[in-house]
């Protein structure tokens, strides 16, 4: 079996990691329920299964890392056989000690294999070697295949931001506590 290489991005990753299908198809979404009462104001999270599945565009336009990539502290790169399977990008996030995912990618062809997880667990390592205490992933609220694995890799719930992509979704914030 051929051995998955996770390493730094170079520049001449970017055009085939442009070229990955972002978008991602869910047959279920996190839902939002706010309670506003005398006592205070929360919200809850549910998962819902939708009627059918739907296509969801990528958050964030890939096409920025033309330009981006190399200002990342980590753009790491999952490789199979020579091909570009997958990459994340991570900066220093605003909380002390700690590296936010900014994006998380795998081509279409080749989700569920195991890739993104790798990806992550090279980012948990990463981190540490740079004295981060805490990872933390962001993701829109109906992009469940993020929160499963997110939740598959040991992070846990941290938060939640209404409108905070360019089309108004919602963010979904996790923390994995490193160790």
């Amino acid at each position: 079996m051929p051995e998955v290489i996770i390493r730094p991005a170079i520049s001449s990753d970017i055009l085939e990691l442009l070229a990955f299908d972002h978008s991602y198809s869910t047959d279920h979404v996190w839902q939002m329920a706010t309670d506003d009462d005398s006592s205070g104001e929360g919200a809850t999270f549910r998962e819902v299964r939708l009627p059918r599945p739907m296509r969801v565009n990528y958050p964030r336009d890939p096409q920025r890392l033309a330009a981006e990539w190399s200002h990342f502290p980590a753009f790491l790169v999952a490789e199979l056989d020579e091909v570009r399977v997958g990459y994340l990008a991570l900066v220093v996030g605003p909380a002390p000690g700690s590296g936010w995912v900014t994006d998380l990618a795998v081509e279409k062809l080749h989700r569920r294999q195991g890739f993104g997880s790798r990806l992550l667990a090279a980012a948990c390592v990463w981190c540490m070697e740079h004295g981060m205490t805490r990872l933390f992933m962001e993701m829109q609220s109906k992009n469940v295949p993020a929160i499963r694995l997110a939740k598959k890799m040991g992070f846990i719930f941290a938060g939640f931001s209404d409108r905070y992509y360019l089309d108004q979704d919602i963010a979904i914030f996790f923390v994995n506590e490193l160790r």
